[in-house]
């Protein structure tokens, strides 16, 4: 992928994963560390929807390391 389809699938990401208004709203860096995940997986989902958010729990074992990283707050890295 180009750098510029990488930062606007990026930026596309961004707002699709965006739950804005709901308890356990997702931090900048879970959207910038999971923004590939999302689309590579989940984009055919609406922004913000709960099938967005259950389809990234069903690919789960195909997340970054990244993406695992920041979902669970963890400061040392998957290897």
């Amino acid at each position: 992928m180009t750098p510029i389809r990488t930062i606007l699938a990026s930026a596309a990401a961004l707002s699709v994963l965006t739950i804005a208004g709901q308890a356990g709203a997702v931090s900048l860096a879970v959207k910038m560390a999971c923004a590939s995940d999302y689309h590579a997986h989940c984009s055919q989902h609406p922004s913000g929807s709960a099938g967005a958010r259950q389809c990234m729990r069903a690919h789960s074992a195909q997340l970054s390391k990244g993406c695992i990283n920041a979902l669970t707050g963890s400061k040392i890295a998957v290897k």
